[in-house]
Parts: C-alpha cells; structure tokens; sequence
C-alpha cells in the first residue's frame, strides 16, 4: 500500500483533498437556507449527506480504485456500460420525477441518477474497447462505430428524460474521444471530418429549429440579458447569479453571508454554487479556483501524454473532456453566454451521484499514473 501511495500524482491527489473540502464547506454555506426554508429541514442536511459521499469515495478511491489494475476493467466496462443502458430504459416505468425530468431512482436513502454514471462507465468503456481495436489493428468500420452506437443509444434515452445538458456532456466526451483515437486510415480521417461537419449541424438545428423542442426547453433557448426578463424563468435566476457576483466584489461579503441564497438562487447549493462562493469569498478567490481548474485539465493532459497504455491515455483525455464539459457548461450558462442546463461543477456542487463519478474517474487516473510508474522502476531494474 506505502509503495503504491509513493507512485501517486501527488499534486493531484493535494489538488483532489482541497476542492473536495472547498466543495463542503461551500455546499453548507450555500445550502443551509434552501434546507430551513425550502426543504423544511435541518441547516446541514445536504452537508452531511455530501459528507457521506465524499468519505465514502475516499475510503474507496484509496482502499480500491488506485489498487486495482486498469487492465482488468476489460470484462467489466462493457457489463457496466449494458446494465447502465438498461437502467435507463427503466427509468421510463420507473423513474422519479423532479423538475420535469425522470432521471433519477429513489431509492430511499440515495436519489441514483444512471445518466451520470453513464459518463464515468462510457469512458472506461471506450478505453478498454479501442486498446483491443488498436493492439489488433482491426480497423473495420463496423467495429469502430459499435461502442458509439451504443452510446448514442444512452443519449437519446438521457435526452428522453429529458435532460439535454446530459445528453450533450455525453456526447461531446464520446465525440472527442472519437477525434483523438490513434487511427489514421483515410476513412477515419474522413469520418472524423464528418463528425465534425455533424455536430456543429445538430448545434445550429437545436438553437435555430427548436420546433422539436418541448415547451421547456425552447424556453432555455431565451438565454440573452436575463435581468431584462426579471420575472420571466427565462431569466429570474441567471441575473440573481450576476448580482451575486456583482455584490461579491473583490474580497467578498463572508463567508455564509450571501443574500442572494436567500431563495434568490433556488439552486444554489447545485447548478450556482459559483455565483454564491464569488458573493462569499470574492472575485480573487473565485479566480484562483479557476486557475486550480485550469492547471486540473493540463494535468490530466500530461497523464493522457505520458501513460504507459492506450487504455490509460483513453482513461486520461476522458476525463480531462468530462471536467472540461462540465465547466464550460455551468460557466457559460451562468454568464448567459449559452442557454442554462443545470450541469454541475466538479467538487464544488452538492450532488452524490455527481462526486461518486468524478471521484472514481481521477482516483482512476491515480492508478493510471501508479502503473506507468511501476513500468518505469521495472525497466530501470532491468537495466541494472
């Protein structure tokens, strides 16, 4: 276990420890409001049960996940990614209904939300698929293009829900793990081309010919100066997120003294946790988060660069596009500069399915690191 520990992404794992605590001490400022007044209970509710998931993930993350060889999810990922298929079909008879969408399984103690899981199983999946493709040097059309018919099947039953901030995170990590694939015959070059041509299509048709949308989400179409729609749904939240940031300045109003939780931001706790923490502790701090962010995605580059297997640089760029995605979403949503989906921020949004998924993917990418660390000192033995 201490030589395990040693072949660790030290940095890596500082950087996991501070914005996993950062994310409750924020989840509990931010949410203790909504729970008095809104869910009629105790201030620290959803504190304790996010607690519970991270130490829960912890515990797994350091007694399991950096444990286990990645070589040996190529019997599991593909059950993974069957059962998480089918537990999506079931959401259908079976699913709970909370903000329109039927997404999650209640299943009394947990809310389990498959379409996250869908995420952090489709990219071992990918991983463990293409580094048997690549070694065989199989190249067969059919043969690429199965895993994405699969996974394009999970879209259309996340987007069903309907939940197309998912629907999208999945298939743009799918998507760009598709262009980065080490296979440069002429018809994957052609094919990646069209993938492209494809989706900057399917963007234009759902944001100019929302005729197909439901009521609901053309309305998140309406995106522009939401404080000009006040007291439209359009726009009452995103512009109570500008006066969060506005009222936050540079140094902040203190911690656990935001105004705007008072009900202004009824999701404070999840999809505008980053208008609350800029309100709280500043636009410096807020700052600096970013760039712990930024460094995060260079990081996880770095591994998917170095790693000793196809399998574990597929493993890296995954969940450098999930954290990527997931960012770039939320942020831009809460500035108005694409419609607002309800995605979460990694580490600082309360969410136990959400941290499950996250903290699995980079303790992940710890073993990946392990292993091509282990390789290093077996080579360096074996020239001695």
């Amino acid at each position: 276990m201490k030589s395990t520990l040693s072949k660790m992404d030290k940095a890596l794992f500082v950087f996991m420890l501070l914005y996993s605590v950062l994310g409750l001490i924020m989840i509990f400022s931010a949410s203790s409001i909504t729970a008095v007044l809104y869910n009629r209970v105790e201030e620290s509710y959803f504190f304790k049960k996010q607690f519970i998931f991270v130490v829960l993930m912890w515990a797994i993350g350091l007694g399991f996940i950096i444990n286990f060889p990645t070589s040996k999810y190529k019997k599991l990922a593909p059950l993974g990614m069957v059962l998480i298929t089918a537990a999506l079909f079931l959401l259908i008879p079976y699913g709970k209904v909370t903000n329109s969408a039927r997404s999650w399984y209640n299943l009394g103690f947990f809310n389990f939300q498959p379409s996250e899981f869908v995420k952090s199983i489709m990219i071992v999946f990918l991983a463990v698929y293409f580094e048997r493709i690549i070694g065989e040097k199989d190249y067969k059309i059919s043969k690429i293009m199965f895993p994405f018919i699969i996974i394009l099947i999970a879209c259309g039953l996340i987007a069903y829900q309907p939940d197309l901030g998912t629907a999208v995170i999945v298939a743009g990590i799918a998507g760009l793990i598709f262009l980065v694939l080490p296979i440069n015959t002429l018809t994957m070059k052609k094919m990646k081309i069209g993938g492209i041509i494809t989706a900057i299509v399917v963007f234009a048709f759902i944001f100019i010919g929302g005729n197909t949308l439901n009521a609901e989400q053309s309305s998140r179409l309406t995106y522009k100066s939401p404080c000009t729609r006040y007291t439209q749904k359009t726009g009452y939240q995103v512009c109570n997120g500008f006066i969060a940031i506005s009222n936050g300045g540079l140094f902040g109003v203190g911690l656990g003294n935001s105004t705007q939780k008072y009900l202004y931001l009824p999701e404070a706790h999840t999809d505008f946790i980053f208008p609350i923490i800029v309100e709280e502790l500043g636009a410096i701090i807020g700052s600096i988060i970013i760039i712990g962010f930024v460094w995060l995605l260079f990081r996880l580059l770095s591994i998917a660069k170095t790693a000793s297997t196809i399998r574990g640089s597929i493993i890296a760029y995954g969940t450098f596009c999930y954290i990527l995605l997931h960012l770039l979403i939320n942020f831009m949503g809460i500035l108005a500069l694409i419609p607002l989906t309800g995605v979460p921020v990694p580490f600082l949004s309360y969410g136990g399915s959400f941290y499950i998924n996250l903290a699995f993917l980079l303790f992940l990418n710890q073993r990946v690191v392990i292993e091509k660390n282990s390789n290093k000192t077996k080579e360096l033995l074996r020239s001695i």
